[in-house]
């Protein structure tokens, strides 16, 4: 699955100014995710009456979500400057001892896919997190030479869609942890029309609920489709956003009424008509997709995991009654599901 996917909750490369240009600032001006919010603002505001860096923030859940705004927010809460890295990013201990010695007091540093921190920059980090400061070793064998760097009281925000995978030592080094899910269809409106009024977009109309429908609970996706439903309103009509205009600019995408893309058609495709529903192992699924299958299980069977359209059971995956009915195939319950002993 090469190919970028206008559902996809991964920022794009091509729209970082423009999805930049859309982020809230302040926790005020943040739509949805409220205990998250709630919880944050209480936090920012102590560690301000303190004057105190704010505890080191772990924020995870699926792609475009908020967690990257979220981060800068804080930073601009507590007046202070963000440095943003990620995972991959940050090879050796050097890379990241660079950047730990330039933070000052109260600085922010946002490391995105935390999960991917090579072990060695994992353990590197532990002492700066933990007690502000680095073990640098110089020089080899008997000569070598442990020395301590103090470092500034800063704050890490680590941003994961995987937090399984981070180490029981590094979640631990975390004081606060926040779970980001999917938004309801009236809060994603609510950013549109947010969006909009910044974008200098007329929506008329339930059109702003229209793409919120299609968005999959992400507000990256809301904002996205936002563009280019402008983009159709501005070439095809008056550049005011409406019902029509909405229904035909997402059909020309190929996006469904409940946002589904082709990608996903795809799958539940495989999945009903190879594997009769399931349940099916998500490697022989990657394999008939010829996909890999952490694309699988990150990309694709969220979305269709919340709405109820895939179930994971023991066996694999399985096709739900609403998948088979709104993909056009007629559903016959299995024998396991009509409480009856199953033969296989």
């Amino acid at each position: 699955m090469t190919r970028v996917r206008l559902v996809s909750g991964e920022e794009q490369e091509e729209e970082v100014v423009y999805q930049k240009s859309l982020r809230p600032t302040k926790l005020s001006e943040f739509t949805g995710q409220k205990q998250v919010v709630a919880n944050l603002s209480i936090a920012v505001e102590a560690a301000r009456m303190r004057r105190e860096a704010l505890d080191h923030v772990l924020l995870y859940g699926p792609p475009g979500l908020g967690k990257t705004t979220l981060a800068h927010i804080i930073a601009n809460e507590m007046k202070s400057d963000i440095i943003s890295t990620s995972g991959p990013a940050i090879e050796r201990p050097g890379d990241l001892m660079g950047i730990l010695t330039n933070l000052e007091d109260g600085d922010v540093l946002f490391i995105d896919e935390i999960h991917r921190l090579p072990k060695v920059v994992e353990e590197f980090i532990y002492s700066a997190m933990e007690d502000f400061q680095i073990d640098f070793v110089i020089d080899k064998g008997a000569f070598a030479k442990t020395i301590k760097v103090p470092l500034k009281h800063f704050t890490l925000v680590g941003a994961t869609t995987r937090a399984g995978l981070l180490s029981a030592p590094l979640r631990e080094r975390f004081g606060l942890f926040h779970h980001l899910d999917f938004y309801p269809t009236d809060e994603l409106a609510e950013i549109l029309r947010r969006s909009a009024e910044i974008l200098g977009v007329p929506l008329k109309g339930d059109a702003d609920m229209e793409i919120a429908t299609r968005s999959r609970g992400t507000p990256r996706v809301a904002n996205r489709l936002l563009k280019r439903v402008r983009d159709y309103a501005e070439v095809k009509g008056d550049g005011i956003i409406t019902i029509e205009t909405v229904n035909a600019s997402l059909k020309m995408e190929g996006i469904d009424d409940i946002g589904l893309d082709k990608f996903d058609r795809k799958y539940l495709k495989a999945l009903i008509e190879f594997y009769n529903g399931g349940p099916v192992g998500v490697e022989a699924l990657a394999a008939t997709l010829n996909e890999e299958q952490d694309t699988l299980a990150d990309m694709v069977e969220p979305f269709l995991l919340k709405i109820g359209f895939v179930i994971r059971t023991a066996s694999g995956r399985r096709a739900t009654e609403r998948a088979f009915q709104h993909m056009g195939y007629p559903y016959k319950p299995k024998a396991e599901e009509e409480g009856l002993p199953s033969l296989f």
